[in-house]
């Protein structure tokens, strides 16, 4: 949940009368990360309303995701959101894959071998 506009207002007014940013975020008791966040986001968009997501998320097609898995099961996330062809984060293909409860991990190219341990025994021998 976002602070109010009363607060930040407040917070701006105290930064620009010169108090610093850690007795600012003690005054108020919100952290100093946010007050940084505050000032820098005015700074650069000049206003300090609390940003507004779009309420729009982009659908990954579950199915098609399921078959590119299939197709190459060593794909990063970036490769399969870009063959999906959708705009959401790499992070979003790692969520639709644990809902799938699909295996994202990187596999052996090769069996492992069937020689048995290399590494020696933890049995000292000789004397």
């Amino acid at each position: 949940m976002a602070y109010s506009m009363d607060l930040r207002q407040r917070v701006i007014d105290d930064c620009d009368a010169g108090l610093g940013t850690k007795a600012v975020a003690l005054k108020y008791r919100v952290s100093p990360a946010w007050v940084r966040r505050l000032k820098q986001h005015r700074r650069e968009r000049g206003d300090i309303r609390p940003r507004v997501g779009t309420g729009r998320r982009a659908t990954i097609d579950e199915a098609k995701l399921t078959e590119l898995v299939v197709e190459q099961p060593d794909a990063t996330l970036v490769e399969l959101r870009d063959r999906l062809g959708v705009e959401v984060t790499p992070q979003a293909v790692s969520k639709a894959l644990r809902r799938l409860e699909l295996t994202f991990k990187k596999r052996r190219s090769m069996p492992p071998s069937r020689t048995g341990p290399t590494s020696p025994s933890a049995e000292r021998t000789g004397g």
